[in-house]
């Protein structure tokens, strides 16, 4: 299995079927870990889409990557869509509360890399659920997702 496959195979597994060749095109550029060889960052266009996360194997969105993911994936999967309340804070890299989440896919368990939504389905942030994707509709406490990274945080 050549390394384009392997990533896709692991964005089918993550984000499911049908997913891996519209999030990576055949364009992609595959950067490689200086120390290991092995599979590092997945780039398009200059533009860092996710990281390969060595002691999981799994996926981590960028923004950008998150961007590209609901613009070619239809139907998105792994959203979490936040009120109003909380869009500047998550927006700058603040986690989201139970109590925000207005509506989730019901696909989400903890662990999961998740892609926050406003109400007009822009993106917000990327983050790792705390919560699935059930309990952050129906909890009105606590932590319901960990922001990675907010699309005004500084780089």
């Amino acid at each position: 299995m050549d390394d384009l496959q392997k990533i896709r195979s692991i964005a089918e597994y993550q984000f499911g079927k049908n997913t891996g060749k519209k999030l990576f095109p055949n364009t992609v550029k595959i950067v490689y870990s200086k120390n290991t060889g092995k599979i590092r960052h997945i780039h398009l266009q200059e533009k860092l889409l996710a990281t390969l996360r060595p002691t999981t194997g799994l996926l981590i969105l960028t923004v950008a990557g998150a961007k590209h993911f609901v613009q070619e994936v239809n139907p998105p999967r792994c959203w979490v869509k936040i009120n109003d309340d909380a869009e500047p804070f998550v927006m700058k890299g603040r986690s989201a509360f139970a109590k925000h989440v207005i509506d989730a896919d019901p696909t989400i368990r903890p662990n999961t890399e998740v892609i926050v939504i406003n109400k007009k389905s822009k993106v917000l942030a990327v983050g790792r659920a705390i919560l699935t994707g059930t309990e952050m509709k129906q909890f009105n406490k606590g932590m319901a997702i960990r922001v990675r990274r907010g699309v005004t945080e500084k780089s």
